[in-house]
């Protein structure tokens, strides 16, 4: 059986929950919105679920202008246990996930995997650029249709997690990427490239590039207070643009941890650095040219730490990955 003939032959009813990480970006909602459409056709009605909220992002922007349907969860106690979840771009156990009431059957993904899970069935490629380009096989694999707007989405999902094709791109995006791009809304796709920064996101640039501190090859900035997930790692892309920058950690102390974007220009692999300089105090990891990471600030025993604790925090986070690139 190929990929997809597993997949079904795994799901045991005709209705399946397809879940992304929270906060989900392009990437994330096109492989859910490829998926499903794949699976509607062979019969199985899929519901694509995430948790975090979208709104004011270029994420929020693309469901709408291709009429995705996706919907939000915020406690785990809205699936049953017997609901069966494939988690698309993200692994059962990662940080960025919540773990749902219900049974994670299938895994697909392009990170690479720190906790093994015994899925029924698991497609995991970390050397692919993006996930979206793992759900494209699927569909030339299997000689079936690809729909414009999927076409569009997938396409789309593979231009951002690649940085536009310049960041950990494969032969595999490659060619998915020049196999799509004909099938696909190009209209559509300019509007997402455009206008997708709001006024009140300036707030989020300005705060970051007030606190700016580069050592050496290495950049910090803090985002501000709560800043949006997707806008974090978008000031990340940007703050590696710097001259003289391969490492960028952008972060933001939100109410109950920091949650920290890291990019690298290739020098460094920041799945590694962040893996080992969160180990712990939180949790982290990623590709080798981008990361993603956590601090919780509350304690084992469920005490959460003080205002004063918070700042030290940021500053052993500053420590600790300056240790890992090999600055002291």
């Amino acid at each position: 059986m190929n990929y997809l003939e597993e997949i079904i032959a795994n799901i045991s009813g005709n209705r399946v929950h397809i879940q992304t990480h929270n906060f989900p970006d392009p990437d994330a909602i096109a492989c859910a919105y490829g998926l499903s459409e794949l699976l509607k056709a062979k019969g199985v009605e899929a519901e694509i679920c995430y948790k975090g909220n979208i709104e004011r992002t270029v994420t929020a922007k693309m469901v709408g202008l291709l009429n995705i349907k996706v919907k939000e969860y915020t406690n785990p106690d809205e699936f049953n246990e017997g609901d069966e979840i494939i988690l698309v771009d993200a692994q059962k156990g990662n940080s960025n996930i919540v773990d749902m009431n219900g049974q994670e059957i299938i895994c697909i993904d392009h990170h690479p995997i720190y906790d093994p899970v015994d899925y029924r069935f698991s497609d995991i490629r970390p050397d692919v650029g993006a996930c979206a380009s793992i759900i494209a096989t699927y569909y030339f694999d299997n000689n079936i249709d690809m729909p414009e707007n999927v076409a569009t989405a997938l396409l789309y999902g593979v231009k951002m997690d690649t940085a536009d094709m310049k960041r950990g791109v494969t032969q595999l995006d490659l060619d998915m990427f020049y196999k799509m791009y004909m099938m696909a809304d190009r209209d559509i796709l300019s509007e997402l490239d455009s206008s997708v920064l709001h006024y009140d996101d300036i707030k989020a640039y300005k705060d970051a590039f007030s606190t700016i501190d580069i050592r050496e090859d290495v950049c910090f900035a803090c985002a501000g207070y709560e800043c949006k997930e997707a806008l974090i790692a978008a000031i990340c892309d940007f703050t590696l643009t710097l001259d003289g920058v391969n490492l960028s950690i952008v972060y933001s102390p939100k109410q109950d941890g920091i949650k920290i974007s890291i990019r690298s220009s290739g020098k460094y692999l920041s799945g590694v650095i962040t893996m080992n300089a969160l180990k712990g105090i939180g949790t982290g990891g990623g590709h080798d040219n981008m990361a993603g990471g956590y601090v919780s600030y509350w304690r084992p025993d469920g005490e959460k730490i003080s205002e004063a604790e918070v700042l030290k925090i940021e500053q052993e986070i500053k420590t600790r990955f300056l240790k890992e690139a090999g600055i002291e």
